[in-house]
């Protein structure tokens, strides 16, 4: 009998009613209901609109040639088949816990426990490595435009030749402080920032399309569709950051209409940005000058087609703004995963208690910060930051596998929004997440494999004995 109730107690879903019930319900006060549609949309836009564009794309290039164009509508379509999944999860079950709490309610406490614990590993070095970048082009900013940079050993980690990163501490621990005025507050500095990027990159569009030759589109693929598939696998990651609007289901107004559509509108943004620029730039560059620095080389076009270095030093002046959103966004995501796993037992109480007066979770989001900051500023994250893209595939095809067995399970439930062509569509993106983390390198699985059994030890160790759901179990028996 004993094992049987170990045996069930890992794989006992939550009940939806009771998911949605307990939303908002904290140590201290619930999270406060402020945002609307723009402010989600925003938050999902400035979650994945930032590194992706000024990095991505120049690594991409080389591989596909003109058709890098084709590589950023192939990753889009990819992307849009989990979002089209998280749209429904989203709308379903508008809870703070994005896909960790969609898995609880439909794979059970283990399965969800294992796709939060991948999200921490997405969130919390994605943003200490985002962090870094945005350091380097900070120093980029200042040499354009006061000709200094902060000294190596103070914007560089120990692996890279510095002392300490402070420029990542600044940023990360900058940004922890606005998320502690609460999340209005911090929706409007993104929202403003948002704004200024898209404007930024729609400037660069008008000013490149001016240089615009179609010579130099041809031969437009002149690597063949295979340079377009390995280019599609590098750009796929400017895309992750969609989903960060259902991180803030408990702070929507209207989170059963709002969710679903700021996370299509806020990919339908990001794939028109990334596609007109990608355009833009090898229209107005031969692709063969386009790779290693993208922002230098948006930078070079600029000042070719201008004549002058003003509008590259307004890019540059972007891409430090662009990065900032990232890095408050996906540190508010963080926040909010582990808010909704602490209220479900599995990690401590400190997460869950929000204060008052901000409806913030303070201590929360001070332990996160300072533990990004302390990733930033001294750990070598090359190999883990490309561990991040398969955590987050894997809670990709998690959530389209949660779609299927929640249609199954609870086929009546009351649903905002249907995926539409089910279940084509969740098993397209079950399928591509596969395809894309088949992909990855070796060390990446490796890193991956270790982070999961760490993950379940700590499962084992306090998690199960701590769960919320065991506990009613046990009340009820």
């Amino acid at each position: 009998m004993a094992t049987t109730t170990f045996w069930h107690s890992l794989w006992r879903t939550k009940p939806v009613d009771q998911i949605v019930s307990e939303g908002g319900d904290g140590e201290g006060g619930g999270l406060k209901r402020s945002m609307g549609l723009l402010a989600l949309t925003f938050f999902s836009v400035g979650a994945t609109l930032g590194t992706g564009i000024f990095v991505v794309m120049g690594e991409a290039t080389p591989l596909a040639g003109p058709a890098v164009v084709l590589a950023f509508l192939l990753s889009a379509v990819t992307a849009l088949f989990s979002a089209l999944s998280y749209a429904e999860l989203a709308g379903t079950i508008p809870v703070s816990g994005s896909s960790y709490s969609y898995t609880y309610a439909t794979m059970g406490e283990l399965v969800a426990w294992v796709c939060g614990w991948c999200l921490l590993l997405e969130y919390g070095v994605s943003v200490s490595a985002v962090a870094v970048g945005w350091g380097q082009y900070l120093n980029d900013f200042l040499d354009k435009a006061f000709g200094f940079t902060i000294p190596d050993a103070f914007s560089q980690a120990p692996d890279k030749g510095g002392i300490v990163n402070l420029t990542a501490v600044f940023i990360v621990m900058a940004m922890t402080f606005l998320l502690l005025r609460g999340a209005s507050e911090s929706a409007k500095v993104n929202t403003f920032m948002v704004f200024f990027k898209l404007a930024l990159l729609i400037f660069f569009c008008a000013v490149a399309f001016t240089g615009f030759e179609s010579g130099n589109l041809k031969p437009f693929m002149p690597l063949g569709m295979a340079g377009v598939s390995a280019a599609a696998s590098q750009v796929f990651f400017s895309y992750i950051g969609f989903d960060a609007a259902s991180t803030a289901g408990e702070e929507a107004k209207n989170p059963k209409r709002d969710l679903p559509l700021a996370i299509i509108i806020s990919l339908a943004i990001v794939t028109i940005m990334y596609v007109l620029v990608a355009l833009a730039s090898v229209g107005a560059m031969p692709w063969q000058e386009l790779n290693g620095d993208t922002e230098a080389s948006l930078s070079a076009i600029l000042t070719d087609v201008t004549g002058q270095t003003w509008p590259a030093l307004l890019l540059s002046a972007g891409a430090v703004i662009a990065i900032t959103s990232v890095v408050l966004t996906v540190l508010y995501g963080q926040t909010r995963i582990l808010f909704a796993m602490s209220r479900d037992g599995l990690i401590p109480k400190i997460f869950q208690k929000v204060n008052p007066k901000t409806s913030a979770p303070t201590a929360n989001t001070l332990i996160v910060g300072c533990a990004v900051a302390f990733l930033a500023a001294l750990v070598p994250l090359d190999q883990l930051t490309e561990a991040t893209s398969i955590g987050t595939l894997f809670a990709f095809a998690l959530v389209n596998i949660g779609v299927m067995v929640l249609r199954r399970t609870k086929p009546d439930l009351p649903r905002s929004f249907k995926t539409p062509l089910y279940p084509l569509t969740p098993i397209l993106g079950v399928f591509f997440c596969l395809y894309v983390m088949k992909g990855l390198r070796g060390v990446t699985w490796l890193v991956f494999i270790a982070w999961t059994v760490v993950g379940l030890a700590f499962y084992f160790g306090y998690s199960r004995r701590n769960s919320r759901l065991l506990r009613q179990d046990k009340e009820l028996t």
